[in-house]
C-alpha cells in the first residue's frame, strides 16, 4: 500500500506527476488525497452558471441548449457557439476554425458534459473560449455515463493543464490501490479518545467519503473529520510554541512606584479609557512574570494602541530595562518617535539640559541616518543611556547592542518576518518580553488561528474626543459633478482652518512606477471583437498617480492652497520635512501614497480623499480613513471610483462606507480574500495547510480544537505518547511553516 509521503510519479507515471507538481503543487500521495473537491455536481442538478466568476478557470456541469455555426470576417472565418444551461443561467462555449466542425457533431442539444476553461465576457455574455470538455452521456460510452450516474461528481480546483476530470481519475487510481490493500496503515493524527469522543469518522473513511461520496451525508461526515484534522494539527503546533515560550526564563519587569510611568501618567491631559486601563493591566501582569510575555494588542484605528505600548515601555524602563519599538517604514518610525517624544515632553530628555530627573533618552535608529547621529544612537543603547529606541529593521543589524533589552514592541506585525522579530529578541541577555501591535482589527478566530501562540488583548473603545467619520462613495465617471463637489469640500475644510489628505495608488514619476500601494488589477484579455465594459476600461486605465494629481489640483480646483506630495521614493529627510510641516499646519493638502496608512497622527486633518479607491483592499481603506477625525472636528472620507455601480468593487466600497466597525470590515475582507491569503502563499511563501477549514465559518471547530490541543500539549509537550500526531505535525507543518505561524 502506498504511504502518504510516496511520490506521485511512482503511481501515476512521470509525465502526469510532472504536470501536477508544476501546475498544482501536488507531489505526494498525501498531497493528492488532501486536494479536496471544491464542490460537487449532481446529475440533473447543476450549478448556477450566472454566478461564475470572471477571469477564473472553472469546471461546470451543464446541458447543451443550442448550437450554431457562424461566419465572420466576410465569410472567411467560422466559429461554433454552443449555449449550455443549468436552468437558472447560461454560458456560451466558443470554438474557432476547423475544430468547430468536429465539435458541432458532438455538442448536440440535450447532451450533458463537464466543461472547463477561463470565464471571459463578450458582448455582456459570459463565455468559455475553446474549453476542454468531457461528455457524460456519450452514446458510445454508456459505461462512462454509468460511472457518473447515481453519485455526486467531484469538481476539483484545477488548471488549464490538468482539468478536474483528470484529477478525478488520478484520485480514483489512488483510492483503488488503497481499497485493494490496507487503509488501516494510514497514519491518523487524531488521538483515538478525541476522535471517539466527538464521533468523528476515521481518516481512511473520510478520504473515501470526500472523494467518492454516495450522498450529501457522506460529504458532511468527511468534512467534519477533515476540518478537525486541520484545526487540531494547527492548534497543536501553536500550543507547543506557547508551551516552549512559557519555559523560557525572562527578567520580571515591575514598574517602580513614583517612577517614570507615574510621572508620565500625571502629565497626561486626559484620562485613559476603561479599555486602555484593562489592557494595560493585562500587559503589566505579563511583564511581572519570570517568563516572556507574548501578547497581541489589536484594536480599532485610533483606539490608543501606541499610548498603551508606550506605558508598557516606560514601566520596563522604570524596572531598569530598555524597550525597542520596531516599525515597518521610516515614515512610521519617525512619526512614532515624534509622537512619543511629544507625549513625554521633558521626560524624553533624560540626562539632557532641561530634561526631567526621572526621564530617559528616546532615540531614533533608521537605515538612512547620518553617521554621527547613528554612532551616538548606538552608543546611547549600549550604555543604557537610552531607555527607549524606535526604529526600522536597522535595529536588527549586528552592530546594534543593548545594555539590557527588556521589551520588544512590534508595530504592524504582518510586515515583518519571524526571523526579523526573533533577531531583535535575541539581543536581550535573556529573552525579552514581546508585544505585537496590529492596526488591522482581526476577527477572533483569525487571531486564534494566525496569532495562536500570542495572548490577545483587544481595544475596542475609542478615546473621548475622537470625532465621527462620515464616508461617501464618489462615482467620478457616472456623476462628474460629485468629483467637482469633492474638491469644493476640501477647499471649504481648508478655509475653515483644517487640512486634507489625497491618496493615490501610484507615485507617477516613471513608466515602470508601481508606487507604495496596491498593484493595479490585472486586466482581462480581450477576445477578437470584444467590446470592453465600463468595468474593463476602469481596470485597464493606469492607476492615478500622486505627482499627476498633485499638479492637476494645484493648477486647478485647489489653486492657491498649499499642496505638497509624500511618497516612498522621496529622500528620508524630505519625507520627514513634509510630515513635520504638515503636522505644524504649514501644508493644507497632502497628496500621498499609502505611506500615510498607519501611525500618522495629525488631529487637524479632517478630510481624506482616496482616488481609485477600488484599487485598495477593505482593511486598507479603513486604515486610511482612520487618519482623519482624530481631533475635535468631524472627519470626512470620500472614496472616488470610476467603477460602475453594479460592480463587485463598488459593493466593496459601499461596505466600507456603511460601517466604521473595523472588526466587521475585516470579516468582509477575509471572506473576499479567502484564508489562503491569510495563511498561505500570499503571506508566507509556503502552501497553506488549510484546505477544508474556513476560519470565519468554522469558529466553533477552531475554538474546540484550541482547547483540545492545549490539554494534549499540557499533558505531553513532546507528544511522546502520540507518535501519529507527531508524524502528522511534521508532515503538515514543517519547521519553516511552524515558525511562520505567528507571523500572520
Amino acid at each position: 500500500m502506498p504511504a502518504l509521503d510516496e511520490p506521485l510519479k511512482k503511481i501515476l507515471g512521470g509525465n502526469t506527476a510532472k504536470v501536477m507538481a508544476e501546475h498544482l503543487d501536488l507531489h505526494t500521495v498525501g498531497d493528492l488525497l488532501h486536494h479536496y473537491p471544491r464542490r460537487y455536481a449532481e446529475r440533473g442538478e447543476l450549478t448556477r452558471l450566472a454566478d461564475l466568476p470572471l477571469d477564473e478557470h472553472v469546471t461546470v456541469v451543464a446541458q447543451v441548449a443550442k448550437a450554431a455555426m457562424k461566419t465572420f470576417n466576410h465569410g472567411k472565418g467560422v466559429r461554433l457557439e454552443v449555449v449550455v444551461t443549468d436552468g437558472s443561467g447560461s454560458l456560451t462555449l466558443v470554438f474557432f476554425g476547423r475544430g468547430a466542425y468536429a465539435r458541432e457533431k458532438e455538442l448536440l442539444p440535450g447532451r450533458r458534459g463537464m466543461f472547463a476553461g477561463k470565464v471571459s465576457l463578450f458582448h455582456h455574455t459570459r463565455q468559455l473560449l475553446h474549453p476542454d470538455y468531457e461528455l457524460l452521456d456519450k452514446e458510445s460510452g454508456a459505461d462512462a455515463a454509468e460511472s457518473f450516474a447515481g453519485r455526486l461528481l467531484p469538481i476539483y480546483p484545477a488548471c488549464k493543464q490538468f482539468q478536474s476530470w483528470k484529477l478525478t481519475k488520478a484520485v480514483d487510481t489512488l483510492l483503488d490501490l488503497f481499497e485493494a490493500e490496507r487503509w488501516q496503515d494510514i497514519v491518523d493524527p487524531l488521538p483515538p479518545a478525541l476522535r471517539d469522543g466527538r464521533s468523528l469518522a476515521e481518516l481512511a473513511d473520510a478520504f473515501r467519503k470526500v472523494h467518492r461520496p454516495r450522498s450529501k451525508a457522506d460529504i458532511e461526515d468527511a468534512r467534519a473529520r477533515l476540518k478537525w484534522d486541520e484545526a487540531f494539527v494547527l492548534q497543536v503546533a501553536l500550543a507547543r510554541r506557547r508551551h516552549a515560550d512559557s519555559q523560557l526564563p525572562a527578567v520580571a519587569r515591575k514598574p517602580v512606584p513614583g517612577g517614570l510611568l507615574d510621572a508620565f501618567d500625571a502629565k497626561l491631559p486626559f484620562t485613559l479609557t476603561d479599555g486602555q486601563l484593562k489592557v494595560s493591566a493585562e500587559i503589566f501582569t505579563d511583564l511581572a512574570a519570570e517568563h516572556p510575555m507574548h501578547r497581541l494588542l489589536q484594536g480599532e484605528v485610533g483606539s490608543g494602541k501606541t499610548l498603551v505600548a508606550l506605558r508598557a515601555m516606560l514601566g520596563v524602563v522604570d524596572a531598569g530595562g530598555q524597550a525597542a519599538m520596531l516599525a515597518p517604514t521610516e515614515v512610521l518610525a519617525q512619526q512614532h518617535h515624534r509622537s512619543v517624544t511629544e507625549m513625554m515632553g521633558e521626560l524624553a530628555e533624560g540626562g539632557m539640559l532641561g530634561g526631567s530627573e526621572q526621564g530617559t533618552k528616546v532615540v531614533l535608529l533608521t537605515g538612512s541616518m547620518g553617521m554621527a547621529a547613528r554612532r551616538q544612537a548606538l552608543l546611547d543603547l549600549v550604555t543604557g543611556e537610552a531607555g527607549i529606541v524606535i526604529g526600522t529593521h536597522a535595529l536588527i543589524e549586528d552592530k546594534v547592542q543593548f545594555h539590557d533589552l527588556g521589551l520588544v514592541v512590534v508595530d504592524e506585525q504582518h510586515r515583518f518576518g519571524v526571523e526579523q522579530r526573533d533577531a531583535l529578541r535575541s539581543k536581550g541577555k535573556q529573552p525579552p518580553h514581546l508585544l505585537v501591535m496590529t492596526a488591522t482589527p482581526i476577527p477572533r478566530t483569525v487571531a486564534m488561528t494566525v496569532f495562536g501562540d500570542l495572548e490577545t488583548s483587544v481595544l475596542d473603545q475609542l478615546p473621548a474626543g475622537r470625532s465621527p467619520i462620515a464616508t461617501h462613495v464618489v462615482p467620478a465617471k457616472d456623476k462628474p459633478h460629485f468629483l467637482a463637489r469633492t474638491w469644493e469640500r476640501v477647499r471649504e475644510e481648508v478655509e475653515g482652518g483644517h487640512q486634507a489628505y489625497v491618496v493615490c495608488p501610484r507615485i507617477g514619476d516613471d513608466i515602470a512606477d508601481e508606487g507604495d500601494g496596491p498593484k493595479p488589477a490585472k486586466s482581462r484579455k480581450k477576445s477578437d471583437g470584444d467590446e470592453p465594459s465600463a468595468e474593463d476600461l476602469a481596470e485597464k486605465r493606469p492607476p492615478l498617480a500622486v505627482l499627476d494629481i498633485a499638479a492637476q489640483l494645484g493648477a486647478g480646483p485647489l489653486r492657491g492652497l498649499r499642496v505638497e506630495v509624500l511618497h516612498g521614493r522621496m529622500q528620508p529627510e524630505a519625507k520627514d520635512d513634509v510630515m513635520r510641516r504638515f503636522a505644524a499646519g504649514e501644508v493644507d493638502v497632502l497628496v500621498a501614497t499609502t505611506v500615510i496608512e498607519v501611525g500618522v497622527n495629525v488631529p487637524n486633518s479632517t478630510v481624506m480623499v482616496i482616488m481609485d479607491a477600488d484599487r485598495f483592499g477593505v482593511s486598507q481603506l479603513h486604515q486610511l480613513r482612520g487618519r482623519v477625525g482624530r481631533g475635535s472636528a468631524p472627519g470626512l472620507c470620500l472614496l472616488v471610483s470610476e467603477m460602475p455601480e453594479a460592480s463587485p468593487a463598488r459593493a466593496r466600497l459601499a461596505a466600507v462606507a456603511a460601517t466604521l466597525d473595523g472588526f466587521e470590515l475585516s470579516r468582509i475582507d477575509l471572506e473576499q480574500r479567502r484564508e489562503g491569503d491569510v495563511l498561505g502563499q500570499a503571506q508566507s511563501g509556503v502552501r497553506s495547510s488549510l484546505r477544508m477549514l474556513t476560519v470565519i465559518e468554522d469558529e466553533e471547530v477552531i475554538a474546540a480544537a484550541r482547547e483540545e490541543a492545549a490539554a494534549v500539549v499540557a499533558a505531553d509537550p513532546e507528544l511522546a505518547h502520540l507518535p501519529e500526531l507527531r508524524t502528522a505535525l511534521d508532515a503538515l507543518l514543517d519547521r519553516e511553516r511552524e515558525q511562520y505561524l505567528d507571523k500572520g
